[in-house]
């Protein structure tokens, strides 16, 4: 009787129940870690929450978000996040990474092996330590200027006077082996038949690379910058080390930003309304990658 009722239960339930049933703990744990906390984030934004001297927050509706746009420091800071996603991600890592998983596919294996050991040991270390190692190669006693000064070039303090582009330069020294990985497998899938036929009617090399390869892997193009973006749009730890957003906020991003404003200036609510403003330049990134992904070749 009880093997007839045990037999009869699952039945009894409709079968997108039973395929759902399966996810129910992932779904909860990420209702209670994921969604329950960006919900309340997002409730903080509308607060003037304050880490100290408040006895309670009041809801203050949009002023978070119209204090932002006023002031010019967070101004400042998109301009600057914009500019480090597209010269460290955008220009640097994915072009630095095709260009890599490029050569790497004519190059000898010993050739290959370092490379790729070099280049994913930047990746791998921790962002602090990278930090750190890229501190010491752009300040003014640094390697730079050290090798700069051996070759009787003119030096300068490059966290002082292009911060930005030191940070960035970093990034890319630290990201590329990601791009580099995808672009590698992407290229492998290209059937050597279709370039063989390309060389063989007369098309060079960038030729090639410009009407076959591209086309070919512009669905990982799209995948590898979407990824590499929300990356670069999230970067706090290398910047922190290195200038600490300064001088005078010219490397001030908006991770940067939103950290002062919310611990070190106790603004939790206005330092959460920044956070959410950076989600939205994330998403719509995201938003214009997945439409290039949905184009057809």
């Amino acid at each position: 009787m009880k093997r007839t009722v045990a037999r009869a239960l699952p039945h009894a339930l409709p079968r997108p129940v039973l395929r759902a049933l399966p996810l129910t703990p992932a779904t909860a744990l990420l209702l209670l870690f994921l969604a329950g906390p960006i919900a309340y984030c997002a409730y903080i934004a509308f607060t003037d929450l304050q880490l100290t001297g408040q006895a309670q927050e009041s809801f203050i509706g949009f002023e978070n978000f119209r204090t932002a746009f006023k002031d010019e420091a967070f101004l400042n800071a998109v301009w600057l996040t914009l500019l480090f996603t597209v010269i460290s991600a955008l220009l640097g890592q994915n072009t630095l990474g095709l260009a890599l998983a490029a050569l790497m596919q004519r190059a000898s294996k010993p050739v290959r092996t370092l490379v790729g050991a070099v280049v994913i040991t930047a990746w791998v270390l921790p962002e602090v330590v990278a930090g750190f190692l890229l501190y010491a190669f752009f300040r003014r006693e640094g390697t730079l200027n050290a090798i700069l000064d051996w070759l009787h070039l003119p030096t300068q303090n490059w966290l002082f006077s292009l911060p930005i582009l030191a940070v960035s330069f970093a990034n890319v020294w630290r990201g590329t082996a990601f791009s580099m990985l995808v672009y590698s497998a992407a290229l492998n899938e290209i059937p050597r038949e279709i370039t063989e036929a390309a060389e063989v009617d007369g098309a060079g090399g960038w030729r090639r690379m410009w009407h076959i390869t591209l086309p070919m892997i512009r669905r990982s193009i799209g995948t590898n910058l979407m990824l590499i973006t929300l990356q670069t749009l999230s970067v706090f730890g290398l910047i922190w080390v290195m200038t600490r957003g300064g001088p005078g906020g010219k490397s001030q991003t908006l991770p940067l930003f939103m950290y002062e404003e919310a611990f070190q200036k106790s603004m939790i609510g206005y330092g959460t309304a920044v956070a959410l403003l950076l989600l939205l330049v994330g998403s719509l990134f995201s938003l214009l990658y997945i439409r290039l992904l949905r184009t057809e070749v």
